[in-house]
């Protein structure tokens, strides 16, 4: 296909293949600018009424117009060669970056780089909710993500608009399969998107905006643990995964914040009755808590600050410490005199280690007012000092003379 010319566009390079056909990148001769070209599979366009009705699907798709959205801009057809059928082709915004399957197999994003990618994500769906348009579809391999950042999800709704007419039957997977082969005589063979089918597209059933929803929190998961929420040798073991077992909550970031945390088990509810019914809550749960500021992680070095300040994670582990030790009753518990040194070591997440002296556990201990605790840590020096920190605030602050 390369050099070839399908009407006013000249194909340049081939981008990628799938069941749904080919994609090569193609340059508007009339228009001046870059676009991808789809080029339809020969036994699809061979059913009429199947091209009549996808090309009435894939020209309403056209209407969606949103920055988070690569657009559809047509559907074209390209004259055959003598002894050929015609050739039939979606023309789509050619989207910048690299799909986020690539940027996964990198491995995990941080929660700074993976919380706007999925802020941009739920809007885009949003937008496409609110004109009635599911995607079904959702995946990382249909998202495209900018050097910057900035978002585009792709071929949203034609899933739909692929599906065969009278297949429509709750009891027939394909009809409701995300993503479908070529071998239309495969019933119920599926192409790489049995990972993110909710429950209910497993057992076969109608799909409404609460499987786009499932499939968000899928890529929400994966962006964080650099894994697939579900997995499987095979699309029977996907399936099962999807619909017996848990998401891996155990691997999502300790420092993610508990209401990301709750937003994403409402998003992976496998009952679409208790799932999260609108992505906007979604979305607003997350951008609040990207406004309120993330959490430095257990690791997170404070070197270069003020001398005699403790590391901001010694602060937060102190804290993990002292509640410790007032579960086994050692909070403000009298001694009658120095103790031998007892050190704690704490090994955050990130793999790395650090060491505190408790020289007696009576000097752990919180203000009358409940507004701020004391503990006695190593400093930035090495010697072992009385600090205070107010719990409103993460900083801890060495008290001179206590050394």
């Amino acid at each position: 296909m390369i050099d070839t010319t399908l009407g006013q566009f000249k194909i340049t390079a081939k981008l990628g293949e799938g069941g749904m056909g080919a994609v090569y990148r193609a340059e508007d001769t009339r228009l001046g600018r870059e676009v991808a070209i789809k080029v339809l599979p020969e036994l699809f366009t061979a059913d009429p009424e199947r091209l009549a009705r996808f090309e009435r699907e894939a020209r309403m798709l056209a209407s969606l117009n949103h920055p988070n959205i690569a657009s559809l801009h047509d559907v074209g057809e390209a004259p055959a060669a003598a002894g050929e059928a015609p050739v039939h082709f979606l023309v789509m915004e050619l989207a910048p970056g690299v799909d986020l399957t690539e940027r996964i197999a990198r491995g995990p994003l941080s929660l700074e780089e993976a919380l706007p990618i999925a802020i941009q994500i739920a809007q885009a769906i949003e937008a496409a909710h609110e004109k009635g348009i599911i995607h079904r579809d959702l995946k990382p391999a249909n998202v495209k993500v900018t050097e910057k950042g900035a978002v585009k999800v792709l071929d949203f709704g034609l899933a739909k608009a692929w599906a065969p007419q009278g297949v429509s039957g709750s009891g027939s997977v394909l009809a409701h399969s995300p993503t479908l082969t070529a071998q239309m005589t495969q019933a119920g063979t599926l192409l790489g998107t049995a990972a993110y089918m909710s429950p209910e597209q497993a057992r076969g059933k109608e799909a409404d905006k609460r499987a786009d929803i499932w499939a968000f929190g899928c890529i929400v998961v994966e962006m964080l643990t650099g894994e697939h929420t579900f997995g499987g040798e095979t699309v029977t073991d996907v399936f099962a995964s999807i619909i017996t077992r848990d998401p891996p909550w155990e691997q999502l970031p300790a420092r993610t914040p508990a209401p990301v945390r709750r937003t994403l088990q409402r998003c992976l509810e496998k009952n679409p009755d208790r799932r999260l019914h609108d992505v906007a809550d979604a979305r607003i749960e997350l951008e609040e808590a990207l406004a309120a500021g993330l959490p430095t992680g257990p690791a997170a070095s404070a070197e270069g600050a003020a001398p005699g300040r403790l590391r901001l994670w010694q602060g937060i582990a102190a804290a993990a410490i002292l509640a410790t030790l007032a579960l086994g009753g050692l909070l403000l518990r009298p001694t009658p005199g120095p103790t031998a040194a007892t050190r704690s070591t704490i090994l955050p997440p990130e793999g790395t280690t650090f060491d505190l002296d408790w020289r007696d556990p009576g000097v752990v201990a919180v203000s009358p007012d409940g507004r701020s605790l004391a503990f006695s840590a190593g400093g930035e020096d090495g010697a072992t000092r009385l600090f205070v920190r107010d719990l409103d605030d993460l900083e801890a602050r060495p008290r001179a003379g206590t050394e």
